[in-house]
């Protein structure tokens, strides 16, 4: 299939995935592609690539550090390899993650990349070890590291509009961001206020079709992690910023395979999401007072106004797409503990004595 015509940008995304996927096996150890096949029915091509950068950075470092198989080629590796390592292997690898040098590059992982480097090893080995082909399990020995949470950076109200006014105004930005200000301020406002007034994901933006969007029912059509479709409501001012930036759109002739595409680029191709956080990148530094945001951060910011409004923590994690509402509790916990103190002076045991 010629990816090049395929409108759909999900679909794009996946084959691309895939692709990629392919090129990475052929620097892994044969057997490997056994492990991948085997969890295709319930894991995303994005995530099996995930997986497989983070195994093959396990075999590299093997390669390099340990003397049994500094010996052969990392293609060559035997599946008995997995036998010969210990819990003191898998340690050692973790504490190399900290940091290393690779082709004269530097990488350095916190607790959060090496949860997520151990976490795939650990499915590798599972994998192998209940298929009975191997014997042992040391990667299930190695506790996850512990994960220090990080304080979620939001918005407040009057933040939100200091920069909606900026991405409408341009007035800090550069002479040459200026010029590009002028073709791009309708459809970046439509954007921002999409992310804003909705808290959807910045793929599930970039990947919205003209036909996806329902102004009678003000809602859109998204494709959420793991492939399913949800229907996400807008209000009015995202509605407007739409439409203002539809009468822009359908004026624009899009490249081919991109005429579908709800957001193009100044190519006229479907916008990526890389350029999405250049965008809020670069608005956001323009206005000195606000906190470093993503489109992330626009998300967090939604959630807390949407929880702040209706104290509903089941209706925000169906919002957000969360599959398990302890994720969004998580995230939301001091809100939630500012709601409980509220909750002692709500009720009256005696009226007050004069």
């Amino acid at each position: 299939m010629d990816i090049k015509n395929n409108n759909n940008y999900h679909d794009q995304e996946n084959i691309h995935n895939i692709q990629k996927m392919r090129a990475v096996l052929d620097t892994l150890p044969h057997f490997c592609r056994q492990f991948f096949r085997g969890i295709t029915e319930y894991t995303s091509a994005r995530t099996r690539l995930a997986y497989a950068y983070d195994i093959r950075t396990f075999f590299e470092y093997l390669h390099d550090k340990n003397p049994y198989c500094s010996k052969m080629e990392i293609t060559d590796f035997p599946m008995s390899i997995l036998d010969k390592l210990t819990r003191d292997d898998i340690e050692e690898y973790l504490e190399y993650l900290s940091y290393y040098e690779k082709d004269g590059k530097i990488y350095t992982n916190d607790e959060r990349g090496k949860k997520r480097k151990l976490a795939a090893l650990r499915s590798f080995y599972q994998y192998f070890f209940q298929a009975e082909l191997i014997e042992k399990n040391p990667a299930v020995l190695v506790p996850l590291p512990k994960l220090h949470e990080k304080e979620i950076i939001r918005l407040d109200a009057d933040e939100v509009a200091i920069l909606l006014d900026q991405v409408e105004e341009g007035t800090n930005l550069s002479k040459s961001q200026q010029r590009c200000h002028q073709v791009t301020k309708t459809r970046d406002v439509a954007m921002l206020t999409l992310l804003l007034g909705t808290g959807i994901r910045v793929s599930e933006c970039v990947g919205l079709d003209i036909e996806d969007v329902d102004f009678k029912n003000n809602g859109i059509k998204i494709r959420r992690k793991g492939g399913y479709e949800a229907v996400i409501y807008f209000g009015e001012e995202v509605e407007e910023a739409l439409l203002n930036y539809l009468k822009e759109r359908n004026h624009i002739i899009p490249l081919t395979g991109h005429e579908h595409a709800l957001f193009l680029s100044m190519q006229n191709r479907r916008i990526s999401v890389r350029a999405v956080e250049n965008m809020v990148k670069k608005y956001s530094s323009t206005v000195t007072s606000l906190k470093k945001i993503t489109p992330h951060k626009l998300r967090s910011t939604y959630g807390t106004s949407l929880y702040r409004e209706t104290g509903d923590i089941y209706l925000v994690a169906d919002v957000l797409g969360h599959k398990d509402v302890n994720t969004t509790k998580k995230h939301y916990a001091a809100l939630e503990d500012e709601r409980r103190r509220s909750a002692a002076d709500k009720v009256r045991l005696r009226e007050k004595r004069k």
